[in-house]
């Protein structure tokens, strides 16, 4: 069996969410160029990839077509710059299903400075800050990349960030932060005993 032509063909798009144990953190390494080196068991059984399929393979291989394009040309600028970068994405399973999640990133350089790997931990979001936020920017960042491209849609969400006074990071962990807040409220529970930034920064 041909499985590079296998990875070739695109899924078939399906409007389900992957059920998956959203407590755990999917991990994976690539080199400097977003090259696939390493997936953990979690990054495999959500995927719906075997490791064979995706080592060696592109990051976009689960790059799933309601993402803006300007979401990672953002993401790249920064890393490539060396400084960290948090991003809420929507990936494609192999079945054709999504998945939500917010990536933190780890930057690895060797001895002369350079970029070798990125080490990137994703948990998931909660689901009304996608529902209430995110999936709505996204969308309209979408629609104008759309009609009039990416030069625009980075155009609208530099202005979108600007009017709120926040950068990117500062956006998306603020309303996952809120969120949790109100969780842990309905709860009973302390925010240490269930902090979003305890479970997902804690290396």
């Amino acid at each position: 069996m041909n499985f590079q032509n296998q990875i070739a063909n695109k899924p078939v798009l399906v409007d389900k969410e992957v059920t998956w144990d959203k407590t755990k953190v999917i991990m994976s390494k690539t080199d400097a160029f977003g090259t696939i080196e390493y997936a953990n068991e979690v990054f495999v059984d959500v995927c719906g990839y075997e490791d064979y399929e995706l080592m060696g393979q592109p990051h976009s291989i689960i790059r799933h077509p309601d993402m803006p394009k300007v979401i990672f040309k953002v993401l790249w600028e920064k890393l490539k710059n060396g400084e960290n970068f948090h991003a809420i994405v929507k990936n494609l399973a192999k079945s054709g299903r999504y998945y939500w999640v917010i990536t933190d990133f780890e930057i690895s350089k060797n001895e002369a400075g350079e970029i070798v790997n990125y080490f990137a931990r994703r948990r998931a979001v909660p689901q009304e800050v996608i529902t209430n936020h995110i999936e709505p920017l996204y969308k309209k960042l979408w629609q104008i990349e759309a009609a009039s491209g990416i030069e625009y849609s980075e155009k609208y969400l530099n202005g979108f960030l600007e009017e709120k006074n926040k950068t990117y990071v500062q956006y998306i962990l603020e309303l996952i932060y809120n969120q949790e807040k109100i969780e842990n409220h309905s709860n009973h529970k302390t925010e240490e005993e269930k902090s979003f930034f305890s479970r997902f920064f804690s290396r």
